[in-house]
């Protein structure tokens, strides 16, 4: 009751699977009138960007898999001891701005077309 009586508790530590990870947010609620999810991330210490990609990460999957069709979009809030003002603009700022992920894979030696235009192993561990 104390966020309103508009809000229905749905669980906390909200079990979510993505790609057959586990994930969990602090609190699910849902808001009656706003006809949304609200998750709830709890934070003992100041804010840090980090948290921002994993909220929108927890509200892209709620979305997807927990929220009905006539919805609204899942909503978040951050609770945190501290919050430093310039870094919360920063971290929520143009969230979509285009990134994107890559993996790599290492190799015990260097392909022939790279061999001679990139320094050889022995000669980059002497610079660090």
């Amino acid at each position: 009751m104390a966020l309103g009586s508009d809000f229905s508790f749905m669980g906390n530590q909200y079990r979510l699977v993505v790609s057959e990870k586990e994930y969990f947010i602090d609190l699910l609620f849902f808001n009656r009138r706003l006809q949304a999810l609200i998750a709830i991330e709890l934070k003992r210490g100041e804010f840090k960007p980090e948290y921002a990609g994993k909220l929108n990460f927890y509200l892209s999957a709620l979305d997807e898999y927990v929220k009905l069709p006539h919805e609204n979009p899942s909503i978040g809030i951050i609770l945190c001891k501290d919050r430093d003002s310039k870094t919360v603009e920063f971290a929520f700022r143009d969230i979509n701005k285009p990134m994107g992920v890559a993996t790599y894979r290492t190799s015990s030696e260097l392909p022939k077309e790279y061999q001679g235009i990139l320094p050889e192993p022995e000669e980059l561990r002497k610079l660090m």
